[in-house]
This record gives C-alpha cells, sequence and structure tokens, in this order.
C-alpha cells in the first residue's frame, strides 16, 4: 500500500523527468511541501531523501534542495536498469570501473587534438559550475563521454551515452563546495586522466581512470553513511 512519501516522491519525480521542475529549479522548503501536499516533516525529508539517492535532487544546507538532471527516457534507452537507490549507484561504478578505464586506455591511443580541447573545455565548465549541481553533472557527463568517444570504438562510447548524465555519482560534499576540499580533489582526478590522455600514456590514462572511479565509489559510501 502506497504511503504518502510514496505518493509525494512519485509525485516530485514526475514533474523532475516530465520537464515541469527543470535542472536548477530550487523545490519549495519542507514547510511548503507540507502545505502543498498535507504530508508531515517526516514524510517530506524521506521522500527527498530519496530523491537523493536517486539522483535526482540535491540538498544544500541553508540554501534548499535543487533539481539535477532528469533520468532518460526508459523507451530510449532499452535495457538500462534504473538507478533509485545508493546501492543501485554502488553497482553502476562498478559497472563503470569495468569499461571506463579500458576506454581511457584506447583513448590515449587514438585521441586527437580536437578531443584534447574539447575535454578540456568540459574540465573547464565543470570547474565553473561548483555551485551550480546541474551544469556541473552534466559537464562531468560530457566529460566521461567525450573519452569514450575518443577511444575509437563505437560500443563504449554508445555504452556510456545510453547511461546518461545520471551514471555521475555526486554526493552532497562534492556538490556543497566552499568549506570541503573534495571539489579540488575531483578537479585533480580528471586533470591527472587529462594529462595522462594528452601524453598518449595508455597505463597511465586507465590507472588514473580507475583512481578517480575508485574515489567516487569511496565518496558516495561516505556520503550513505552520513546523509
Amino acid at each position: 500500500m502506497a504511503t504518502r512519501t510514496d505518493a509525494l516522491t512519485a509525485h516530485l519525480r514526475a514533474q523532475i523527468v516530465d520537464g515541469t521542475l527543470p535542472p536548477g529549479t530550487r523545490l519549495p522548503s519542507e514547510s511548503g511541501l507540507m502545505a502543498e501536499h498535507g504530508v508531515g516533516r517526516s514524510a517530506v525529508r524521506e521522500s527527498l531523501t530519496r530523491l537523493q539517492a536517486e539522483g535526482l535532487v540535491h540538498t544544500r544546507r541553508g540554501a534548499g534542495s535543487f533539481v539535477l538532471a532528469p533520468p532518460p527516457d526508459p523507451a530510449d534507452t532499452p535495457g538500462i536498469r534504473p538507478v533509485r537507490t545508493l546501492e543501485d549507484r554502488a553497482h553502476l561504478l562498478g559497472f563503470r570501473l569495468a569499461l571506463e578505464p579500458e576506454a581511457a586506455a584506447l583513448a590515449a591511443g587514438h585521441r586527437t587534438d580536437a578531443d584534447l580541447a574539447d575535454l578540456a573545455h568540459h574540465l573547464d565548465r565543470l570547474d565553473a559550475a561548483a555551485d551550480r549541481p546541474a551544469e556541473a553533472l552534466g559537464s562531468d557527463f560530457a566529460f566521461h563521454l567525450g573519452i569514450a568517444r575518443a577511444s575509437g570504438n563505437p560500443y563504449l562510447a554508445d555504452a556510456i551515452a545510453a547511461l546518461g548524465p545520471l551514471m555521475i555519482a555526486m554526493p552532497r560534499a562534492r556538490l556543497a563546495g566552499a568549506g570541503t576540499s573534495t571539489p579540488a580533489q575531483v578537479h585533480a582526478e580528471h586533470l591527472e586522466i587529462l594529462e595522462c590522455l594528452t601524453g598518449g600514456d595508455a597505463a597511465g590514462a586507465a590507472a588514473a581512470m580507475r583512481v578517480h572511479l575508485t574515489a567516487s565509489r569511496r565518496r558516495l559510501s561516505a556520503a550513505g553513511r552520513h546523509p
């Protein structure tokens, strides 16, 4: 039997997916959601927690909750499992660890100057959007998709493209910005990948991608322990 939390979560999820609440939108306050939907504070908080686990919203203390990117339409990505929980996201990172280091290694040998320029552009945009979660997520995804495309293997590129922007795990500490070292750490990890690609170092690029994704999994685990 559906609970009020289930109903509120489904309602907000539907509004995010259909674009009624576009990326970057600030959700109403807890009090506003309580009044609008006739639910208690615990239901609102549980609903926001679920939406955060799905990667649909980000809550920043003192600023509120903001919409990230909607998930891909299942009709456009047949066979792609939905990412609804932290456990799902951990499995997704495991899948990426099996795939993206090889893509990075291949890209080191196939990338063009244009590929490198595009990757540097995406990394610059990612750094500039530290306080704009939806833009940061999109630029991070574009960086990883660009590497897959630079690999020269269209199946690798298709696999990453099918996952969509929500394959990017962005725990609260990363998105909070000021007062944390996480954005700088993520920048250093991406930059190491780009430098290896620029130098044509296949083994280094694969290792740097593996380090980055392993660190992402560790940050995700920490976010799960400290919601």
